[in-house]
Formats: structure tokens, C-alpha cells, sequence
């Protein structure tokens, strides 16, 4: 059986770390990089198991690359803390571990928790995320946000990875804030200029994207409320960018 690394970066992430790192009971290495807890995170990922690493933040890929660096073997599999693989995922995956390895990265379907259900439309399932890879031949892009595994050859597994995305409605409201600075940003950095069209339409094709398109209602209310979320981080995020702008 191939051996793997599991590996998941933190911060203040006690209310899930010990699910995420159970929940891949075969990892032959388990690496926690931690950018500076103030909790009970670092103690229970030791109590696990885990070799615990504490460095300064550097950015979403650039910060699972590092942890990728550390592991001790070259097939990692990369969770964020608050996701756990299923059971039904567990026992695909040792599947895949016990033969031959034809891709250079897996990705999973991911399955997120919110408002009391599972969340099936409005964009958020399969969400496939590519997390199982050989850092020899893929590996994590430099993106601050939305990074992703770099690679020429993606395998995909069919059973889901399982996310309790919020812990309630204000944890959302504060990372759509503070996902939408980054995507100011990121747009600032790749040079593009404000357009007060983009900040008048864009957050109302997100909501009918979320809502209409992509099936959202079909979630009832928790659906509603992700669209209006959704569609309010993109207005965010033009906002920002003319901030930025307006203060240079």
C-alpha cells in the first residue's frame, strides 16, 4: 500500500481538528503547520498524533505547499481543518492506496454543512476539490485565496469529503468580508481597474447564478441565504477594489 502524508494547516481550529485528523485513521505521517493558535489546537493535533509545526502565515497556497515540503512522504493528502473525509471516502481511498497510482493528484467531491443540512445545490456540491497528490509532480498554486493543486493529470474519486463550511451565520457574514478583501486584492494585483458597471451587475448575476441557475431554491431557505451571501461578497469585493483605488 502507498504510504501517505496527511496534512492540514490552522489557526484557532479546536472546534474541528480532532475530526479532521481521525477521520484518516491509514495517514502514515500526519503534519499540522499552525500559524500561531491561541487555543487548544496545537495540543489535540499532538494528541492525535500529529507532528505539529508553527510558522507565520503566508497565504492559503503558498502556506499548504510549505506543509506539503514537510511531510515525509510524497503522496499528501491536504484537508482544511474543518473537513473530514466520510467513511464511504475513507474506504475509497484505501482502495486507491492498496493499487497502482495512475494520476498525479485525486480530487474529491466535497459535500458542505449549513444551517442545520447537508447543502446539494446552489454551487456548493460536488465542488470537487483535488486534495490527494504527488507533491514530485503537483502541487499548490501561490494564490492568497482560491488556491488550487497545480497539475497535468487529475483522477476522480467518487464518494465526498464532508465540510462544516460555518459555524453559524455571522462566522459567514465575517469570511465573506474577509474572502471579499482578498479578491480586492487579487483583482488590484492583476491590474484590472474599477468599473462601477461590474459593481451594479455582478452581484445580481451571482444571486440568479446561485439561486435560479444552480438549482439554490431547491435548499430552501439555508439556498436563499447562501445566494444573498454570495451575491453580497461579490459586491464586497467591487466595493473594495474601489476603495483601494479612491484611497491611491
Amino acid at each position: 500500500m502507498t504510504p501517505i502524508s496527511l496534512t492540514v494547516i490552522t489557526r484557532n481550529a479546536e472546534a474541528h481538528i480532532e475530526r479532521c485528523l481521525k477521520s484518516v485513521p491509514f495517514a502514515s505521517d500526519i503534519l499540522v503547520l499552525d500559524c500561531g493558535s491561541d487555543d487548544r489546537t496545537r495540543s489535540i493535533a499532538e494528541k492525535c498524533g500529529a507532528r505539529v509545526v508553527i510558522e507565520e502565515w503566508r497565504g492559503f497556497g503558498p502556506q499548504k505547499r510549505r506543509a506539503a515540503e514537510l511531510a515525509k512522504y510524497d503522496w499528501v493528502l491536504n484537508l482544511d481543518a474543518d473537513e473530514a473525509l466520510s467513511p464511504e471516502s475513507q474506504a475509497e481511498v484505501l482502495t486507491l492506496l492498496a493499487g497502482t497510482l495512475t494520476a498525479e493528484a485525486y480530487a474529491f467531491p466535497r459535500l458542505s454543512f449549513h444551517m442545520g443540512r447537508w447543502i446539494r445545490h446552489g454551487g456548493w456540491y460536488p465542488d470537487r476539490q483535488t486534495r490527494l497528490f504527488d507533491r514530485r509532480r503537483a502541487n499548490w498554486s501561490d494564490a492568497q485565496i482560491h488556491e488550487k493543486i497545480v497539475t497535468t493529470s487529475v483522477g476522480r474519486l467518487q464518494k465526498p469529503i464532508h465540510h462544516w463550511v460555518f459555524k453559524d451565520l455571522s462566522d459567514q457574514v465575517a469570511t465573506n468580508n474577509r474572502y471579499s478583501s482578498l479578491g480586492a486584492e487579487n483583482l488590484a494585483a492583476a491590474g484590472r481597474g474599477w468599473i462601477l458597471f461590474n459593481l451594479l451587475t455582478k452581484p445580481k448575476v451571482k444571486f440568479f447564478e446561485t439561486y435560479i441557475f444552480k438549482l439554490g431554491f431547491l435548499d430552501g431557505m439555508p439556498g436563499f441565504v447562501i445566494a444573498v451571501g454570495a451575491a453580497y461578497s461579490v459586491f464586497l469585493k467591487w466595493a473594495k477594489l474601489w476603495e483601494r483605488k479612491r484611497l491611491k
